[in-house]
């Protein structure tokens, strides 16, 4: 069988990192996608501390809320690697406000970013999985995409949307060998949450039923399991990682 080739949106972040760690133990080709300059350093420093070669991952810069951008940035690494053969859309970022206070900038930034990265990237692989009759898509949704939270409407709209296309993407394709999934993490112990006050970080971890944060390794191992070979019966679902919190929707 031959290596397979992922693509992970927002590769080099927190959960990101995660996923591209635990791909490339299951001896998957990882190319982790990132839009900051200077930000993919500390990745690959980590992914080579960590054991892994260049024959193991690479990483490629584009911002994947411009469709042109992913357009040829998708291009690029196909002609240099081959393929895509799972894709993980991963890219977000939270602009916090309550709804009345939200401006114009913070609802698109989210919604490029979240929303349509999601869009502008499979669009770009969707027909080489159809032709090679293989494909994983899985994207990350939220709990708050399915709950809703305060000061969210924004990140939720977008998480939410992201559930939409998933289903809807599942259907066209399910009968040429391609499964689309979503996975909606809860509160993940990454440099964002680390950044939370202690008193709201004790608050967030009382309202989850395991009594922690989540690790990006939780959601890594979803994502090993929905990209093998032994999901190909899976599709369209959402599967909700986080602790518990989903219980008391």
């Amino acid at each position: 069988m031959k290596r397979r080739i992922a693509l992970v949106t927002g590769g080099v972040g927190g959960i990101g990192t995660g996923i591209s760690r635990r791909l490339a133990k299951e001896n998957v080709f990882v190319i982790a996608n990132y839009v900051i300059p200077g930000s993919e350093g500390p990745f690959v420093e980590a992914m080579r501390a960590a054991g892994f070669s260049d024959a193991q991952f690479a990483v490629m810069a584009g911002d994947v809320s411009d469709f042109k951008v992913a357009e040829e940035m998708v291009a690029q690494l196909i002609a240099q690697y081959g393929p895509v053969d799972i894709l993980i859309n991963c890219a977000g970022i939270t602009r916090d406000a309550s709804f009345r206070k939200m401006s114009l900038e913070q609802w698109r930034s989210v919604m490029s970013t979240n929303l349509d990265s999601v869009f502008n990237v499979t669009k770009q692989v969707i027909e080489g999985m159809v032709a090679q009759e293989w494909g994983r898509i899985i994207s990350i949704s939220s709990v708050n995409g399915v709950k809703g939270a305060f000061g969210q409407t924004n990140y939720a709209a977008a998480k939410a949307g992201i559930l939409g296309f998933t289903k809807s993407l599942a259907l066209e394709v399910a009968k040429k060998g391609v499964t689309v999934n979503a996975i909606s993490p809860g509160f993940i112990d990454t440099p964002m949450t680390q950044a939370m006050p202690d008193a709201a970080r004790s608050a967030v971890i009382a309202a989850i039923p395991i009594e922690r944060m989540g690790v990006p390794a939780d959601i890594a191992n979803a994502v090993a399991y929905l990209a093998s070979n032994e999901a190909s019966y899976v599709t369209g679902t959402n599967l909700a990682v986080n602790g518990g919190v989903h219980l008391y929707q």
